[in-house]
């Protein structure tokens, strides 16, 4: 017996020919040492998202399946899963289903898994607030579907006496937030009794109050398939009853649901053609565009959403977002949506101006329940310069600054904590940087994270960067008295950089150095100081201001060889010790980390110094060292579209070297033609005639015919539309790009 219509499908993506082909959502799906990528089946930036409850790609056993997986690593509601046993009992729900990965389909448009003990095949497809599952059972198998809870927090649940079902759980929130509460209404396509768990039957019309409540719904219906349709609201139970009438209206067969699910994709893939490089090439770089359009998503119900920002219900025009880790994001995947989506990033702004209207601080990491304290930095504010400063500005800017200047003067810096600045705050003020502890020192307030620590010089540098861009819109506003003020903080990072040693090394609150080994002190994580990443990461955050960061390591040579020297450095020590410590700076080569995000600029720097041969020969190293199209092919938390957005850019052949700036950096393109098909209308082509393995290294370069003798081009070269030609070889001309 196989999937009702995956074949069918498959036949017809053939026929198609289209990028679709080029998916393969199980990439990265082991994670080396963290946390794997999960199949996420949903629509681009919708709500509605699934993806099977295992640990991971190898894990051949799945607990349940999520009717809605709400947040991104962060929870999930209203568990079901098929069950054939001959009795339901209480350990039915604990039973996990065994399945061959061989014949999963992953499709975000479509899911499909066999399970060989029971023979049950079963299929997802997601709407938009919706979705539909399908269960086929064998000829004279007992037919159940178990419902249950991932928490056990209170529920509510209606037996409607005309056969449907409606739910109430609870998505709970961090420590001092709200839960949100998600509501369900949706039927079978055949009769269903209902059973407690104590095999107790729950008649029609019934209302049932509880905690983490489970039930199994039990059918004798000759059906091949049973479906259960249904649709997922934060607002209300009646908001769910019509986001299911609105979607399934026209009583679409499983089959047209998935090809309204599957459009959207063929379109966001049909935006980019690429031409040449080989099949493993161009799955990795649409697998990783398909991570691109996971989040933000978006929560309007008809014109309306909840709020976790201030547990109110809003009426609005526009689309509101949420679920977006901006520490992650700000760097690439922004800055790409700004060239393939630049209404859907604006909405997303927008959202981010929302969510500060209504809490009274800008976000830097929204989800559902509100602002998830997650890392440090205030980097949306980059994001909305960079949206301004590329001509996007269908959103309220002024409101967008006041949330940038309110976070940036009187907002706690403090790695993951939200509220007013605190006194270690306010010795950054008067001081330029953020205090420092001794190795051993005993943190004297409470307030300060027990794990995540002070971070101090990951905070000052991060700082410094995200007050660069609130005085850069400052300026472009007119407000010349802001302008002065962050300017002059956003040059604190030089507060910190020791000339003697050549690292951003921490000090204490009495200005003196602190003896630490860069390279490993700090404890996990280097926390103490930096963040996920050691000192030689943390040299080069000063993507704000390059060419001071250029003097500050005694010029282009000093640079130059410092860069040299971080691809080459030894650990010093097992990669199993330092691993103890720096567990996300995994994709190591020398003692740069490939696997976190503020890694992803640093090898484009070489296109400051007078050897930009070496930026096309690291990325391309680093591109088919750790990029693969297998289950290990991501070398990092991928962090829904942080780390992929790095890989659609770098195989186009150029980088946003500093969102906030309209510019871009020329790296080494994988295909031979990559065409972007703009929402304008226009397109802008990347050629690089003979680009392969060994043809690397840029010759020469045109833009629209006239000749391009530096690294770079500026986002309006890309949405004018035009042609960036790289005459690629197998050596480095080291004339090419070297600024005279």
């Amino acid at each position: 017996m196989g999937s009702l219509f995956g074949p069918t499908i498959t036949k017809a993506q053939t026929k198609q020919q289209d990028n679709l082909q080029y998916l393969k959502p199980e990439i990265g799906g082991v994670g080396r040492l963290l946390v794997p990528t999960r199949p996420t089946i949903q629509q681009p930036y919708q709500m509605i998202r699934m993806t099977p409850d295992r640990s991971d790609y190898l894990d051949d056993q799945i607990n349940s399946f999520p009717l809605q997986l709400v947040s991104h690593r962060l929870g999930q509601v209203f568990p079901i899963k098929p069950s054939a046993d001959k009795q339901v009992t209480k350990d039915s729900w604990k039973e996990k289903l065994a399945y061959d990965q061989d014949l999963e389909i992953r499709n975000p448009w479509h899911y499909h898994n066999y399970f060989p003990q029971t023979d049950i095949e079963m299929d997802f497809v997601p709407g938009k607030k919706t979705g539909i599952f399908s269960f086929t059972f064998p000829e004279k198998s007992p037919r159940q579907v178990l419902f249950g809870s991932y928490n056990h927090l209170p529920d509510h649940w209606r037996f409607n006496s005309d056969g449907t079902l409606e739910g109430e759980q609870l998505f709970p929130a961090e420590s001092g937030m709200q839960p949100v509460k998600v509501y369900l209404y949706g039927r079978f396509n055949a009769p269903a009794s209902y059973y407690t768990v104590s095999g107790a039957p729950i008649k029609s019309g019934t209302e049932m109050d509880g905690k983490g409540t489970k039930f199994s719904a039990q059918f004798t219906s000759s059906k091949a398939s049973l479906e259960f349709r249904y649709a997922i609201s934060y607002i209300s139970y009646d908001q769910a009853k019509q986001n299911y009438q609105l979607e399934f209206k026209e009583d679409p067969t499983l089959q047209q649901f998935a090809a309204t699910a599957r459009a959207p994709w063929a379109k966001a893939f049909s935006q980019i053609q690429v031409e040449g490089g080989t099949i493993e090439q161009k799955e990795s770089f649409y697998t990783a565009l398909y991570r691109c359009y996971e989040r933000m998503v978006n929560i309007s119900e008809n014109g309306k959403y909840y709020s976790g920002y201030d547990h109110k219900v809003h009426q609005d025009k526009r689309d509101f977002y949420v679920d977006d880790w901006a520490w992650d994001t700000y760097l690439a995947l922004h800055p790409l949506r700004t060239i393939l989506q630049p209404k859907t990033e604006q909405d997303m702004l927008q959202s981010y101006v929302r969510m500060y209207q209504q809490s009274g601080w800008m976000p830097t990491f929204p989800v559902l329940y509100g602002d998830h304290a997650c890392m440090n930095g205030f980097h949306s504010s980059v994001s909305f310069l960079d949206a301004y400063n590329k001509g996007l500005r269908d959103f309220d800017v002024q409101e967008a600054y006041a949330g940038m200047r309110k976070n940036s003067a009187s907002a706690t810096m403090l790695p993951w904590r939200n509220g007013p600045a605190t006194v270690l705050d306010s010795f950054y003020y008067r001081h330029g940087y953020f205090p420092a502890l001794h190795p051993g020192e005993k943190e004297p307030y409470p307030f300060v994270n027990s794990f995540e620590r002070r971070q101090a010089v990951a905070v000052t540098l991060g700082t410094s960067y995200d007050d660069w861009a609130v005085a850069q819109m400052a300026k472009a506003l007119g407000k010349s008295a802001d302008y002065t003020h962050f300017m002059e903080r956003s040059k604190n990072y030089r507060n910190l950089w020791n000339a003697d040693k050549q690292f951003f090394l921490p000090k204490d609150s009495a200005g003196n150095w602190i003896e630490i080994n860069p390279a490993f002190d700090g404890g996990p994580g280097g926390r103490d100081y930096y963040d996920e990443n050691n000192g030689w990461t943390y040299m080069w955050q000063v993507q704000q201001n390059i060419p001071d960061l250029i003097k500050l390591m005694g010029g282009k040579t000093g640079f130059e060889n410092r860069l040299d020297e971080l691809f080459r450095a030894g650990l010093g020590m097992e990669k199993k010790l330092f691993w103890v410590k720096f567990t996300d700076a995994t994709g190591l080569v020398g003692q740069f980390s490939m696997g976190n995000e503020p890694s992803f600029f640093i090898p484009y720097l070489y296109n400051f110094t007078d050897a930009p041969w070496k930026t096309q020969k690291r990325i391309r190293v680093l591109l088919s060292t750790w990029f693969h199209n297998d289950i290990f092919g991501i070398p990092g938390d991928e962090d829904g579209g942080g780390m992929s957005a790095f890989v659609v850019f770098s195989s186009m052949g150029f980088y946003p070297i500093a969102p906030g700036k309209p510019i871009y950096t020329i790296g080494s393109p994988l295909f031979t033609k990559t065409t972007i098909h703009l929402q304008n209308g226009k397109d802008f082509t990347v050629l690089a005639p003979g680009s392969s393995k060994l043809n690397k290294y840029i010759q020469s370069a045109t833009l629209n015919g006239k000749a391009l003798n530096t690294p770079f081009i500026t986002h309006n070269d890309i949405i004018n539309g035009g042609t960036l030609k790289l005459i690629m070889g197998d050596r480095p001309n080291k004339n090419w790009g070297v600024a005279k």
